[in-house]
Parts: structure tokens; sequence; C-alpha cells
């Protein structure tokens, strides 16, 4: 089977743990990159890549690579690619673009010329357009412009793998699934202890968890990827390698996964997240403030807390008290736990008045974070 380049891209700080997931996959000349990493494989990879990775936001295939000034030469280059390798007339189309640091300063013109070449491109040999879908589009490009170089990819996710359908679509949400599950991995957390999140908010942390708990792939139950419209695929094999994924999932969760929140109405809908999941009846999530958290009794395990960041100067002194609180419930009651408070780098972590056993550099979205571990005795 042929190999292809391929670029999986991923929350900065993330891309040594991408690095390892992609290398377990049987990925060859994995590289890490700023904001991914690339990797060498045949389609049976990518399929793969897209069913089960956890840190990856989607996987993409580059294709052409040019120097562009203007849209004019954007619109040029892209016309002279050969489109009828990759589809038909009868394929939707949907192009996502980004750009930065160059004389093409506008994304969406950006986009709209690289739609136009293709659909001209179609137009004059076939005497057809194809038509646009942005929602599910039977082939996604996806164009990065960055200090007028152009890389223009075959998208094979569309929809970021992140989207594991499991909550709503939130305007803010502290934690995607992706950065999650990525902070549990950072952590070692491979489902062989406890876990509990003492302020669990949607529950993102219990249930990325205990989806690794379980070696349940992130991308089970999803329904579409766009690679799904492309003229090489291949049903016969994706759905075997969907029912291999599907045959190694455990039953039960090896220790127990806990989840706690202030407010019982957050705590419940954690529960309908986790029900979404398909594991509701697997993590008990309890209305129950940090200031009133015991470790249960049994063998200790990983406490991890996203605790708010009091990015607002309003907001500083009560963010201080409550992050001096939960240092004071590591402290007098969390011996032998491991205890990870993922926080931005502005906020008052210190307050925790514990000697920090680790930290790791991550980002959650253009904010600059830190993962801080501790080991109370």
């Amino acid at each position: 089977m042929t190999t292809r380049s391929y670029f999986a891209t991923c929350a900065r700080g993330l891309e040594p743990l991408l690095a390892t997931e992609l290398r377990n996959l049987g990925a060859d000349q994995v590289r890490e990159g700023r904001g991914g990493c690339e990797f060498v494989g045949d389609r049976l990879l990518m399929y793969k890549a897209n069913l089960w990775l956890r840190t990856a936001i989607r996987v993409l295939v580059p294709i052409a690579q040019q120097e562009i000034h203007s849209p004019e030469e954007l619109y040029d280059w892209v016309r002279s690619i050969d489109w009828q390798q990759y589809m038909t007339v009868d394929h939707t189309l949907a192009v996502d673009c980004n750009v930065r640091d160059s004389r093409i300063t506008h994304s969406l013109y950006a986009l709209r010329r690289v739609k136009d070449a293709i659909c001209d491109q179609f137009r004059d040999r076939c005497q057809a357009r194809p038509s646009v879908d942005p929602e599910t589009p039977m082939i996604g490009l996806n164009l990065h412009i960055a200090q007028n170089q152009a890389i223009l990819s075959l998208d094979t996710s569309w929809n970021s793998l992140h989207k594991r359908g499991y909550r709503p679509a939130l305007t803010k949400a502290p934690l995607n699934e992706a950065l999650a599950a990525g902070i549990l991995l950072q952590l070692g957390y491979r489902g062989e202890c406890p876990l509990i999140d003492p302020m669990c908010g949607s529950g993102v942390i219990a249930i990325e968890g205990a989806w690794i708990a379980l070696n349940r792939p992130p991308g089970l139950t999803r329904k579409w990827f766009s690679f799904m419209g492309w003229l090489d695929f291949d049903a016969g094999e994706w759905a075997e390698i969907r029912e291999q994924a599907r045959n190694q999932v455990l039953k039960n969760l090896p220790h127990p996964i806990l989840g706690f929140d202030l407010r019982a109405d957050v705590a419940e809908f954690a529960h309908v997240n986790a029900r979404n999941a398909g594991i509701g009846h697997m993590i008990p999530f309890r209305a129950q403030a940090i200031q009133q958290f015991h470790p249960p009794e049994g063998p200790p395990g990983l406490i991890v807390i996203n605790p708010p960041y009091g990015e607002r100067l309003e907001e500083l002194a009560d963010v201080a008290q409550l992050y001096r609180e939960i240092g004071q419930v590591f402290r007098e009651r969390c011996a032998g736990w491991r205890c990870a408070v993922f926080t931005s780098l502005e906020s008052p972590w210190q307050e925790f008045r514990l000697p920090i056993h680790a930290k790791y550099p991550l980002w959650n979205g253009k904010i600059p974070c830190q993962l801080l571990e501790f080991r109370p005795e």
C-alpha cells in the first residue's frame, strides 16, 4: 500500500505526546513541529490516526507548497493543480484557511480564491462546478499561509478530532477534550490507579480518563470523517479497523474514577456528558465543595484539578483564596497521592504553598499555561 506524508495538528505543548501516540500506532519518520507532528504512513494508518489519536486536532495530507504574495498568485497556483486526481465534479468541497505574517492578510478572501480556482478548473473541463458544503464536505482542504509560504492540504478529519460528541458545543469551555486527554497522558496516567477530579465542571477530565483506562478510542462512535468521501476510501478496511478497536475496549474500569463539583447542576451536567460517552454508569459525579474533599479509602492515585485562572483583576483575590484552600487540602488530606493542577502562568499558583514535583508548559488556546504536579507527604 502506498505511503504518504501527513501532518497531525495539536495544541502547543502537546507535540511530544502526539509524537508518542503516532509511534505507538506504527507511524514512520515522526517529527515534532510547532503545533503538530509530521509523519509517514499508509491509508490504514491514516484511518487509525483519526480513530485513536487523543491529543490531535486534525490529520492533514500536504499536497502542494508555494511562496505566495498576492491573491492572484494564490488563484493561479491552486488552479494549476490537477484536481481530478482528488475529486470529481460530483464531490462536495470546503476550504479552511489560516493566515499569519503574510502579504495576504484576509483568511476569508484567501479561502474564496482557493474555492474559485478549483471550481473554475472543473467548469472549464467538465462544464459544471462542484458544490460547496462547509459542514460535511467530501473533500475538505486546509490552506495555511505563514510568512508568505503557503501549504495546501487535504483534511482527512474536517471536524476537529477534539469534538468527541459527548458534550454540547460550548461557547467557552475551560478545557477541550484533546487537551484534557493530553494533561492525563503528560502525567503518565494509563488507568493504572484511581483518578479524581474534585472540581470537575463538565466532567471532561474524568471522561477522558475513563476512555484511556478502558482503551477506548476517542473516534469510535464518530459517524463521519472527511476521508470517507475520498476516491480511494475503502469502507471495508475502515469497518475492520473499527471492529478491531471495539474488541479491545475493556468492559469495566480497572480502578475507580470520581468527579465532584460545588454545584449540583454542574455535577448533573457532567453525569449527562458521561452518559453520552457511554460510561455514565461507571463514574459517580457528586456535589461537593473542594473544601470538603477527602480522598476515598484505598490505594492512592491521581488527583487532577483545573481551577479558575482569575484572568480578570476583580477575580484575583477570590481565586487566590481558592488556591490557598486547594493547597491546604493537598497538604492535610492527600499524602501519598499525586496531585496535579492545570492553570495559567498568571494565576496565583504560588498560593498552593507546596514544593513542585514537576512542571509542564502547555497552552489552552491562546493562554500560556502550566501543569503543576505535587507529591504531598
